[in-house]
């Protein structure tokens, strides 16, 4: 059953940083899939793709085919990454827990909820004796929520995504059509100093943190200038302002206790890369702001490196596959068509990389709601919400023509 399945797959922990539980998570998709018919093949991303001082552990991606191929393969991409609990649950993270209609669990909806989804569409087929007019093949890839190469990325890249259509599951429980998204920059900078007694530092203590305020001011005033950059695409229903580029200093740390200078200071930067911008140019600016903030600075290195990396998704939506899948999430999860709006995000997918392999139009759906605390504490999905899913899934796979009306 596939609540118990969502269980088990909760329960292995995959967050990144560092992505240590990828092995462990493919050898139960392989236990969970193989007995559904279906043929699992893993591949590696090679470490020096992906080594970073924050991540460790192999990075297996699973292509997962049935035994019985019939017809075109339909790809169905999930992330198998969670970003870490985090502070602040009233529940277990690594547990499946039912309260009614809510299941509660780090991934539940962002997105090991959604394999769940499948496993119960798979399973409802056979159940139903439904026939399918596309096979499906689940492409399950690692460091989706950070890391500098996204599996999807070296399949796409290699040639391994075997499919002519995809179905993103990354999105959200929204009659979406999905207009595209932002690109995202993970920049690390390391301001290094000398470790001293705060006492009596002497002539050779320099303080990291304090020597870190240049390029942290730096960098303020770069934030100011990048987010007054307004981006063309359709914001989403609820937001009244346009979207615009972002800068976040997402982390800043040094120094242990207050009887030593602090001897290194690290910052985290994330940038927000607009379709209209360029990922080389909005490193290149990042990599500027940091190189002029030198001169003010008596730190004895400050050096910067790209950590991460997702580019841009332009106009996913076409005229192929897009209304059947329209019509499948309308059904499944009981959506009129005229409630389907087209818009965009400053959120980032590793969908960019699929798009430069050649593959333009990319179907979104999913399970993530405004209200579900999707990065937060005690992230939820529904029940109702996996089992429209599956029926969505089911209406767009399936022989027969999509039902009219809402969910029965």
């Amino acid at each position: 059953m596939w609540l118990d399945a969502l269980r088990r797959l909760v329960e292995i922990d995959t967050s990144f940083p560092p992505g240590g539980g990828y092995a462990a998570f493919a050898d139960l998709l392989e236990a969970l899939l193989a007995p559904r018919g279906f043929i699992c093949r893993r591949v590696e991303v090679p470490e020096a793709l992906w080594a970073t001082p924050e991540s460790h552990g192999p990075r297996i991606n699973l292509i997962a085919t049935p035994a019985q191929r019939r017809h075109q393969a339909c790809g169905i991409y999930v992330h198998t990454d969670t970003v870490p609990a985090g502070d602040g649950w009233t529940r277990p993270p690594l547990a499946l827990t039912r309260e009614g209609d809510r299941l509660y669990g780090r991934g539940a909806a962002d997105m090991k909820g959604t394999i769940a989804a499948l496993i119960a569409a798979l399973d409802a087929a056979v159940e139903s004796g439904l026939l399918l007019a596309r096979d499906p093949v689940l492409l399950a890839c690692t460091d989706e929520e950070g890391g500098l190469y996204p599996g999807v990325r070296y399949l796409a890249e290699q040639n391994l995504l075997g499919c002519e259509e995809l179905i993103c599951l990354n999105g959200g429980a929204a009659p979406r059509i999905w207009a595209g998204c932002f690109g995202s920059l993970d920049v690390a900078i390391t301001v290094q100093g000398r470790a001293a007694h705060s006492g009596d530092p002497g002539p050779d203590g320099v303080n990291a943190v304090e020597e870190a305020l240049p390029v942290l001011a730096a960098l303020m005033a770069l934030k100011r200038e990048v987010e007054a950059r307004v981006s063309a695409l359709p914001s989403p229903p609820s937001r009244s302002r346009p979207l615009t580029a972002r800068l976040t200093i997402a982390a800043v740390q040094g120094g242990a206790k207050g009887s030593a200078l602090p001897g290194t200071c690290r910052i985290l930067v994330n940038r927000r890369v607009m379709p209209e911008e360029t990922m080389e140019g909005a490193l290149a600016e990042i990599e500027r702001t940091v190189a002029g903030a030198r001169g003010q600075s008596k730190a004895l290195s400050i050096t910067s490196r790209l950590v991460g990396r997702l580019d841009p998704v332009t106009n996913p939506d076409g005229a192929r596959c897009w209304p059947r899948w329209r019509q499948a999430l309308g059904w499944g999860f009981g959506w009129p068509g005229a409630s389907f709006v087209r818009y965009g995000s400053s959120t980032s997918s590793d969908m960019g990389f699929v798009q430069r392999a050649g593959l333009s139009e990319i179907m979104l759906g999913g399970l993530v709601r405004p209200d579900s605390r999707g990065h937060g504490p005690d992230e939820f999905t529904t029940v109702q919400d996996v089992a429209s899913l599956a029926r969505a899934l089911l209406a767009y796979l399936a022989d027969s023509p999509i039902p009219a009306g809402d969910t029965p």
